[in-house]
């Protein structure tokens, strides 16, 4: 039972269990491990939501969290949550419009049959989708799209599904909107969209470089073989066989692309003068949702559904949780491994490597907002070398991303199966050497 203990939270009070900061700590850590439990599980959105306002419910019943502390969390948070949602959005409504059908038949045409071109063509297109759209839309419709033009040319899908991946992970780095992980890092750096492009776009050149150049390596026998599977029933149909319904859609592609450029142009243009992301994506998606909804390319339901709210609600829940380990025993832990300044290239790796490593513990989301209260005080540099590590380290193991799971799951779907060891092949070998890279690139440059 609640005791009479309670906690301030502003003319309201909020009942509290007094366990001592030792139970705090350990009530918050059960909290995360359910919050993971369930990402991992991917349920349906309610049961998420559920999961997530439980575990809140439980770090602030037991004090994890002042009042001030949770300001903050839901003020830092409530414009990525919303840049998230509009993008979803964004993405959907592109997708049922044809644009990535388009973009894959266009890369199909382009490699004439020709695996090694095909391999490039669907690499370059990965990249782009994901500093566009950000990484999601990579690993669950970019992903599908790259297994048809695969199979349309009987080439084996593996390689193919192995550069999407990479792509949504390693070239999440150009643009904050292209990863979580960077729109949360926005606010701490003192940087706006188009300088961090800037300073980003080297690092990112560098690293796409090693990573086609490992992925040919990885893949030379792979790529010549024949796929050898069965199309299922919920594997797409080839770009070639788009039906004429669809054919027609694409000439009004110019619809959704032109919105897309103008909110990448709005980025840029607006971050000067402090606007955040979040509302022009809005606009971008209020404005597809409604061109959508009048040329019957997408139902209310289809845009509620892209929306994704039950993830948001996650995505806050995850937040509050991790601020309340942040403030525990876990942030002084983590804190104590941190160099103590923020330049040069071993200081600079350090700081990646760990990232890296609790992305893999935790996922890149928690991992981030753990670790960005902590990097804070060693300045842009230090914070832009724990994307690197946030960003490509997260695709070293399974659990580093929800995006390697989404990514496992939508191939699942596809008839499409990479095994543990397949997986950890590609991502052992270039993980580490993509992030020394990108390091490398990155303290040249500081």
């Amino acid at each position: 039972m609640l005791t009479g203990a309670l906690v301030p939270y502003g003319t309201a009070v909020l009942p509290h269990v007094p366990v001592g900061e030792t139970g705090a700590a350990v009530v918050a850590a059960t909290a995360l491990v359910a919050l993971l439990v369930t990402a991992l599980s991917h349920p349906r959105g309610r049961v998420e939501a559920a999961v997530a306002v439980v575990a809140s419910l439980a770090v602030l019943g037991v004090g994890a969290l002042t009042r001030d502390d949770l300001d903050d969390v839901v003020e830092h948070l409530s414009p990525v949550v919303v840049f998230l949602v509009a993008i979803l959005v964004v993405a959907e409504v592109c997708a049922r419009a044809g644009v990535f059908v388009a973009a894959g038949a266009l890369v199909a045409r382009w490699s004439r049959g020709r695996p090694v071109r095909l391999l490039t063509g669907i690499f370059v297109l990965a990249a782009v989708v994901t500093t566009v759209f950000s990484l999601d839309a990579t690993v669950v419709l970019l992903t599908p799209v790259a297994l048809t033009a695969a199979l349309a040319h009987g080439v084996s899908t593996r390689p193919v599904a192995q550069v999407c991946l990479r792509m949504a992970n390693s070239a999440s780095l150009l643009l904050p909107v292209s990863n979580l992980t960077n729109l949360l890092a926005l606010p701490h750096l003192d940087l706006t969209v188009g300088g961090f492009a800037l300073r980003m776009a080297p690092v990112l050149v560098v690293v796409l470089l090693v990573e086609y150049a490992g992925l040919r390596l990885l893949s030379r026998r792979d790529v010549h073989g024949r796929n050898g599977g069965l199309r299922t029933e919920n594997t797409p149909v080839s770009p070639m066989e788009i039906p004429a319904q669809q054919q027609k859609q694409r000439q009004t592609l110019h619809v959704p692309v032109a919105v897309v450029a103008l909110m990448l142009l709005g980025f840029v243009a607006t971050s000067p003068f402090g606007v955040d992301p979040a509302w022009v994506a809005v606009l971008a998606a209020l404005v597809l949702a409604g061109w959508g909804l009048a040329t019957g390319v997408a139902g209310p339901r289809d845009v509620l559904a892209a929306a994704h709210p039950g993830f948001a609600v996650f995505v806050l829940g995850l937040g509050v949780v991790v601020a309340a380990l942040a403030h525990g025993p876990l942030g002084d832990h983590v804190g104590g491994w941190l160099p103590d300044d923020g330049s040069g290239f071993v200081a600079l790796l350090a700081i990646a490597a760990v990232a890296t490593a609790l992305a893999a513990v935790l996922t890149n989301l928690s991992a981030t907002l753990l670790l960005l209260p902590l990097l804070a005080p060693l300045g842009t540099t230090a914070i832009l070398a724990a994307l690197l590590g946030l960003n490509i380290g997260s695709g070293l193991t399974w659990t580093g991303s929800l995006a390697n799971l989404l990514w496992r799951r939508t191939l699942s779907r596809q008839g499409v199966r990479i095994t543990s060891r397949e997986f950890h092949r590609v991502s052992l070998t270039l993980t580490p050497v993509s992030l020394v890279a990108g390091v490398a690139v990155l303290s040249l440059l500081a």
